[in-house]
Parts: C-alpha cells; sequence; structure tokens
C-alpha cells in the first residue's frame, strides 16, 4: 500500500501553495503515495488557476478521504479559515495558519494515522509576529515528538549532509562542537543511511577549523574534540573517518567517497549543498520519530504570486518521504 503523506502548505502568501499546485500536476506524487494538503482550499484553488491539470481541491475531513484523491487533492484545514491570498505580503495570520497546520500534522503522524509529513516553507518573522517564540520548522516539531537530541539534514540523490548544529550564532555553533554531541550527529546521520536501506554507510566528518586545524597551528578542536568523537563511533561499528578540512570533504562525497558528511555548522553543510542542488535538495529531520521532509528554501516573498517559483525540491521531499515511508512499512 503506498504511503499516506501529508504536505503542509506553509505561509500562504509565500511560494507554498505555487509549488504545491505546480508539483502535485506531476504525476510523480501520485505514484509513489497518497499526498494530501494540509492547508486552505480556497487558497489552493486561487493559485491551481495558474496549473489547471493540477487536480483540484476537495476538502476532507478524515484520513478515510484523505486516501482518496488522484482525480481531486484532498484538503485537510484543521478548521483554520486563511486569510485572504495576498502574495509577497506579511500576515502574522498566515504565519498562525502555517504552524496549526504544521501541528495537526505531526499530530496525526504520531498518532500513526499517517506515515508522514512534508513542509513547505514558513516565514519566521510572520511566525513570531503571530506569538509563537520558536526557531522553525524543526525546532517545533522535534518539541511536539518531545525528542531533545535532532538534528537538521540537507538531501540531494547521494549528497547527504547531517548539521551538528542549525539555527545558531557561529559562536554558539563553535561552542556546540563537543566530542558527545559530534558523536551523536554521527551516530543519527548513521541512522538516517539505515533507514534509507543504503549499501554503503560511510561517513566523513568535517573538520571545524581550516586544514583541520594544521596540527594545531589553527585550532586544537578538531584533534581534541572531533577526533575522540569520530574514535568513540569507529569503535561502536560505524564506517565514519575524519575530520577533514571542510574545503574538500564535500568534493569527495559527490565524487562517491562517503555517503553522508557530518557538517559542524548551518552554512558549513548549506553552502556547498545549494551550490550543488539549489533545485533539488530536501531538508529532513533525522533522530524524531516521525518521517518529516521539507524544502530546503524559503516562502521567497520576492517572487511569490509571479510564477517563478520552482517545484523540483517538494517533488524531491515528496518523493524521498514516500521512500522512508515504504522502508519503514516493510520493517514493520
Amino acid at each position: 500500500m503506498k504511503p499516506l503523506l501529508a504536505i503542509t502548505m506553509g505561509d500562504t502568501n509565500g511560494v507554498g501553495p505555487e509549488i504545491l499546485v505546480k508539483a502535485l500536476a506531476h504525476p510523480g506524487p501520485w505514484e509513489v503515495c497518497h499526498p494530501f494538503v494540509v492547508g486552505s482550499a480556497p487558497v489552493f484553488e486561487e493559485v491551481r488557476r495558474w496549473v489547471p491539470n493540477c487536480p483540484q481541491a476537495r476538502r476532507c475531513h478524515s484520513i478515510a478521504e484523505a486516501r482518496m484523491g488522484g482525480t481531486f487533492t484532498p484538503i485537510m484545514e484543521g478548521g483554520l479559515d486563511a486569510p485572504v491570498y495576498d502574495p509577497g505580503q506579511l500576515d502574522p495570520a498566515a504565519g498562525k495558519c502555517a504552524v496549526e497546520w504544521v501541528k495537526l500534522a505531526v499530530k496525526l503522524a504520531l498518532e500513526k494515522q499517517i506515515d508522514g509529513l512534508v513542509t513547505c516553507p514558513i516565514n519566521k518573522e510572520g511566525v513570531h509576529k503571530a506569538g509563537y517564540t520558536f526557531a522553525g520548522h524543526t525546532d517545533l516539531i522535534a518539541d511536539m515528538c518531545g525528542t531533545p537530541d535532532y538534528r537538521m539534514c540537507l538531501f540531494a540523490g547521494a549528497m547527504r549532509v547531517v548539521h551538528n548544529s542549525a539555527h545558531v550564532s557561529l559562536r554558539e555553533a563553535i561552542e556546540l562542537v563537543q566530542t558527545d554531541r559530534v558523536a551523536a550527529s554521527i551516530r543519527i546521520g548513521h541512522d538516517g543511511l539505515l533507514r534509507l536501506r543504503t549499501p554503503r554507510k560511510r561517513i566523513g566528518v568535517a573538520a571545524l577549523n581550516p586544514h583541520a586545524g594544521e596540527a594545531g597551528a589553527f585550532g586544537t578542536e578538531d584533534a581534541e574534540i572531533i577526533a575522540p568523537a569520530v574514535a568513540l563511533c569507529q569503535q561502536q561499528g560505524i564506517a565514519c573517518s575524519g575530520p577533514y578540512p571542510a574545503d574538500t570533504i564535500f568534493r569527495r562525497m559527490q565524487q562517491g567517497e562517503f555517503d553522508l558528511v557530518v557538517a559542524m555548522y548551518h552554512d558549513q553543510g548549506h553552502a556547498p549543498m545549494k551550490l550543488i542542488a539549489m533545485d533539488e535538495g530536501v531538508n529532513v529531520t533525522l533522530g524524531i520519530p516521525i518521517i518529516r521532509t521539507s524544502v530546503d528554501h524559503g516562502t521567497a516573498y520576492d517572487i511569490a504570486g509571479t510564477g517563478a517559483a520552482h517545484e523540483q525540491s517538494l517533488l524531491a521531499a515528496i518523493s524521498l518521504a514516500a521512500e522512508m515511508a515504504a522502508t519503514a512499512g516493510a520493517e514493520a
């Protein structure tokens, strides 16, 4: 049976609605899963005018109805009325809906009524103006799952990065380079490869400092903190190595030497991944008990409503979530 995946609409004034209708106009999502939207049916229909081959919206009120799409797109609104579609405009009401739709999808996943969720982008300023305090999707979802130790990851085909830290200042990111935390990042990455059933599970660990510290000339964190974490995980049977200089390790992964890289902070991992696969990257949350993938871009207010948004990242996120759900189903 194909997995049932909830796709949250995100901020209705961003590119979320547009990439949704564009993605669901493709046969691919319908072939690998039963997709249904958690969001606004009126906004979906407003945007669908530009993509008429996308199945039209139909409100659903139960999980059974959510499985019945194909000739139509099931939409679960969760009792929320979205504000009038106003692309490119910051609206706290849109921020509130985006959050509550995510919360509904996570609840359904935790209750095992659905097999996973895929999220379209939210706007952090809009979310904060709506009264919420979390930093982003990942923090909210992890909190709802009761999971203190989780990681943001970027996947793009055979390119996979687990971030030791994500949305924090660079100063705080350096402070979070701790042996126990780096070891946990390696283990979380290894678990992710196990869930995907990759034939090989070779993990490269990026250094914090230039040239991996150059024998202490540029810092001692690599030798004194990161290397012991790698050794610990090696003793636990994980095929990991490093730390390697960050200016070469991603190229080495691209050439097939590694199946996953552990980056020490957000931009160290994001910059090379977005250079290589800007439109195909998928944001994955690992370390939580549910399947959650997301696009790797933001609300892009500057192009919202223009028809210029690309749906490739959302298509990749749906495909990866379906793959992970199918693997989990086979193990159950």
